[in-house]
């Protein structure tokens, strides 16, 4: 039976989603509690890669599962054996045709930050430290220059390999309380570090290092020179997969 899993996971030390020789993944995580719980080789399919040190608060993926249990009680039968960093928020039957990764529609990512003249331990895990004074205005700017269906070769990492670097971006929108500043971006798909450089590029922006009219000039010419930096992996959070219809029971 085909199951859908929602996952949230403290990426901090995981080498990302994918199994990997040089450290442990998500999905090697998950495939070992599968075979405590059931007792049987499972392989988990997620609607995306994230990357070393990333998080997910709403990671979906499905498992193709033989033991014989309600989908309700996946979620808890797989925590029982998972470490503190990872846990099944809700489990589900999958729908007929159903793929995790082929099925999903539009993704939501939250890049998070915080500007201090110091840094702030209780922070760093989850937010970027930024200091220096930034312009709100001009933050929001750099996110609606995004919006739309762009080229984005120019903030995806060299050693990236797809197919196509076109990819549409459906909102990016920036909230600030105190000193924590928040990108939430939402789009059909991204490439290997785009949210990231994306951020780095805002950033630049608000900092008056970077004009706006090179963020539109990067996107229409594809150079990665007029690109701001990527930025470290532990503000970047997958928040939720969209798949048109309410995959689990709220």
């Amino acid at each position: 039976m085909r199951y859908a899993l929602k996952v949230a996971y403290d990426g901090t030390h995981f080498v990302g989603w994918q199994v990997q020789p040089n450290g442990v993944s998500v999905q090697q995580t998950l495939a070992d509690a599968a075979a405590a719980a059931f007792g049987e080789e499972v392989s988990f399919t997620a609607s995306g890669r994230t990357d070393s040190g990333v998080h997910a608060a709403g990671q979906v993926c499905h498992a193709d599962i033989s033991a014989r249990i309600p989908a309700e009680r996946l979620a808890d039968a797989l925590n029982a054996h998972l470490p503190p960093s990872v846990s099944v928020l809700a489990s589900a039957a999958a729908p007929s045709g159903f793929d995790a990764n082929r099925s999903a529609k539009k993704k939501t990512y939250v890049y998070s930050m915080y500007l201090s003249p110091r840094r702030n331990p209780l922070k760093d895990r989850y937010s970027a430290h930024i200091t220096g004074a930034i312009d709100i205005s001009a933050l929001k700017s750099a996110a609606a220059a995004f919006v739309g269906e762009h080229d984005f070769k120019a903030y995806c990492a060299s050693r990236s390999q797809v197919k196509t670097t076109v990819r549409t971006v459906y909102s990016v929108d920036v909230a600030c309380e105190g000193e924590d500043i928040k990108i939430y971006v939402c789009g059909g798909g991204f490439l290997y570090n785009m949210v990231r450089t994306m951020a780095g590029t805002m950033l630049g922006c608000a900092q008056g290092r970077i004009a706006l009219g090179d963020i539109e000039r990067s996107l229409a010419e594809r150079d990665r020179t007029l690109v701001g930096k990527t930025m470290p992996a532990r503000g970047l959070t997958l928040l939720a997969v969209d798949y048109g219809f309410a995959l689990f029971k709220e």
